[in-house]
């Protein structure tokens, strides 16, 4: 059941009730570039999803309040099954993982016996489970180099990613046709009306966005890569394609700079903030952390056969295994 405020708590210090029970529980806070300011502003960590897991995994914490989307709090609990991780409202899901149900991703599987499975981090458990690799966008490009090129792949659930990587490296994949409707939302014609207004200002855009909109990037990476970006670029002034509550570890980073977010269809970005991320609250979060619920629970013999995917991704994205080594779960 989904995390909702069952009492008033209007005129409650909500920050101050989350470090207490930030201490009370043993509990590490992690937050998600895409989560409102706020709730980054309170976090023990903010990153990536793949990242955030590694960082609570390697405290003493008992406890994880992940402030993302489900399939990121799954992750946490594939990589820490001793601890407690609790997610601020499940409903937070994911329009990607959505498009992959694990009964039409194993069909497809069983449709194309000859192809490995390179699945992007942003899926269920059950599609990691069915899959040899899992990938981030900032390890694709890394991993996919060494696949053999003779080796059939599917690629899933994020056809924008993968068809990325496919032009990048001339490969074939197979593509899902799964979309981020974030990612997908942004406007060809509105960006190249806001490049026209800030002519010297650079372009940084996610993978997942629409060939259209990546082709006129002057950098494409991970929403980690971008903020890098962000504090290597010489130019005063950003253009940030990807969703905008990134922005606020920018500013934060580089209050001398100017960030812009990429326009949607209707010429501005509301309608690239993403509605599952939003759907986590400090109300939310407070509520977790004091009932711890509601709880991210897999089953043993699942998450074991997801975190082989899992650990095949962390073995390539280091260079440790060998082309020989990568076989079908």
């Amino acid at each position: 059941m989904t995390a909702q405020p069952r009492e008033n708590l209007t005129g409650m210090d909500l920050r101050e009730e989350i470090e207490k029970l930030r201490k009370e529980r043993n509990a590490v806070i992690l937050a998600h570039y895409y989560q409102k300011p706020e709730i980054q502003d309170i976090a023990d960590f903010v990153g990536d999803s793949l990242e955030l897991s590694k960082k609570a995994a390697a405290t003493d914490a008992e406890v994880i309040a992940f402030c993302g989307v489900k399939f990121m709090a799954d992750t946490a609990k594939i990589l820490s099954p001793e601890k407690i991780v609790v997610l601020p409202d499940l409903d937070a899901g994911c329009s990607l993982e959505d498009s992959c149900p694990p009964d039409k991703f194993r069909a497809f599987r069983e449709a194309h016996p000859d192809h490995i499975a390179l699945t992007y981090i942003n899926c269920s458990t059950e599609v990691k489970a069915l899959s040899d690799v899992i990938v981030t966008s900032s390890s694709a490009e890394t991993i996919l180099q060494q696949i053999p090129e003779d080796q059939k792949i599917i690629f899933g659930p994020d056809r924008h990613l993968g068809g990325y990587l496919n032009r990048k490296f001339a490969r074939d994949m197979l593509l899902w046709p799964g979309v981020c409707i974030v990612h997908e939302a942004f406007s060809e014609t509105e960006l190249m009306k806001l490049q026209h207004q800030h002519p010297d200002a650079p372009i940084a855009a996610h993978p997942e966005c629409p060939p259209q909109i990546v082709d006129h990037a002057d950098y494409v990476g991970s929403t980690s890569g971008i903020l890098q970006f962000a504090k290597t670029t010489e130019s005063d002034t950003l253009i940030v394609a990807t969703e905008p509550h990134i922005i606020h570890q920018m500013e934060v980073a580089l209050p001398e700079k100017n960030f812009i977010g990429a326009p949607g269809a209707d010429g501005n970005c509301n309608c690239n903030i993403c509605p599952y991320m939003a759907l986590n609250t400090m109300e939310k979060l407070y509520i977790a952390l004091r009932d711890l619920e509601p709880r991210i629970e897999i089953e043993e013999g699942l998450r074991l056969k997801a975190k082989q995917s899992l650990d095949k991704m962390m073995e390539m994205a280091a260079g440790t295994i060998g082309k020989g080594d990568l076989g079908r779960v």
